[in-house]
């Protein structure tokens, strides 16, 4: 009622079956007016019309499905949601914030609204998604879904920040600013180093050339200084990596930049791997900064997940509207997949069967199986929970294999 989506009691469709069945839908393809309708009167002996769908999905509609997916988020967030309570490093931390986006393909036709890049043939439209996850309770906090011009920097200032939050961001969210946010909120951020990021001397007041000074030391773990007033005190921290490391980041930049081949100084800086935060060097050596850097792998994972079992590759030619309604649908699916399944089925099977849950694995089974959702979400009774188990331990756990899963590494860290 709050979004106007039901101004009245319904005589053929029914809102929460309306939402439903889209995104059930939303994550096999991207359903049309049609297929929703013969969907829904197959599903609920209700007859509908693809006429009868066109005229639900509009403003109204989208605020409906917003609402829906803030609920779920916050509904989750209410509960106790902690991966260990041990003591560990990370435990000092009421919130571990990975932020990242991803970049999906639309139909030329929203390049308007989206924009993106511009070639010597046509325009190619994209958007960009937004994700926050939070490493501590195992949920996603918010979701934008924005033009493909707002890059991660112009988002970076619209993450929420709170006392013992930690953060980690790669390079494309850094600047002054954010890492004085973080200091002014008491908070900790973990940022790998830009290129041309100014980072002054404490002592002598001069820029710092870091190329120079890892020739020099081949080493660093120092006190630098942010290039504001107020010269806020960070810790820059760097070790080299072995050659064949720094020759495969080099070939990816070179690909990535398209023919524009980055400078030689930035190549030459890819021998090391370098970052800059707030955690002073006594809580975490280079090797801790360096295991919780590479937890950012877990919202990788998801995206990974997204587009590889959850259809965020596929949209056909829709209006902006049907866009919109279309990635919020698979965003609530998302959530529910890995807040209401994942989450509390990983802890089951890992202390059960000592066994870890594949997120990759699991959104496959579900997707191929998503008449097994219900069992999944409502399973009290022992026999469907029994079952539910029993699924998610042979098809969707990880091979037994030398090479850490995230779950190993993330209680690793924790732990040590």
């Amino acid at each position: 009622m709050k979004t106007n989506f039901m101004k009245r009691k319904p005589r053929k469709i029914d809102p929460c079956n309306f939402l439903a069945m889209v995104c059930t839908l939303s994550v096999l393809d991207t359903p049309s007016f049609n297929s929703i309708a013969a969907s829904y009167s197959v599903n609920y002996s209700i007859p509908a019309s693809k006429q009868a769908i066109s005229k639900k999905i509009k403003d109204e509609c989208l605020d409906f499905f917003k609402s829906i997916l803030a609920l779920i988020i916050k509904t989750r967030a209410n509960e106790d949601t902690n991966l260990s309570t041990t003591p560990s490093f990370l435990n000092k931390y009421k919130r571990v914030l990975v932020q990242d986006s991803t970049i999906i393909k639309l139909p030329e036709r929203l390049f308007t609204s989206f924009s993106g890049v511009n070639n010597a043939y046509k325009p190619v439209c994209n958007a960009r998604i937004q994700g926050v996850y939070d490493l501590i309770s195992g949920q996603f906090l918010s979701f934008s879904i924005d033009p493909y011009s707002k890059n991660d920097l112009l988002a970076a200032p619209e993450l929420e920040i709170r006392k013992d939050d930690l953060t980690i961001r790669d390079r494309g969210y850094l600047c002054q600013d954010e890492i004085q946010r973080h200091s002014d909120a008491e908070a900790d951020c973990i940022y790998r180093y830009k290129t041309r990021t100014t980072l002054i001397d404490p002592q002598t007041g001069q820029e710092i050339d870091i190329y120079k000074l890892l020739k020099k030391k081949g080493y660093i773990d120092m006190k630098v200084c942010l290039n504001n007033d107020s010269r806020t005190i960070i810790r820059l921290i760097a070790a080299p990596v072995n050659e064949a490391v720094a020759n495969r980041r080099r070939a990816k930049a070179k690909k990535e930049t398209k023919g524009h081949n980055p400078s030689k100084k930035v190549l030459e800086l890819m021998s090391w791997t370098i970052f800059i935060t707030t955690i002073p060097a006594e809580m975490a050596s280079f090797k801790k900064i360096l295991d919780i850097y590479s937890l950012r792998w877990r919202i990788e994972i998801i995206f990974k997940a997204w587009k590889s079992h959850a259809a965020f590759g596929k949209v056909h030619n829709v209006s902006e509207i049907q866009l919109r309604i279309l990635l919020m649908a698979r965003l609530i699916m998302v959530v529910v997949f890995t807040h209401y399944v994942y989450y509390p089925y990983a802890s089951i099977i890992r202390s059960k069967f000592k066994r870890e849950i594949s997120l990759l694995k699991l959104f496959r089974f579900i997707t191929n199986n998503l008449e097994r959702v219900e069992l999944l979400l409502f399973s009290e009774c022992s026999k469907n929970r029994n079952v539910a188990e029993t699924n998610l331990l042979k098809y969707c756990t990880y091979d037994k294999r030398a090479r850490l899963n995230f779950n190993q590494i993330y209680f690793d860290i924790t732990l040590s």
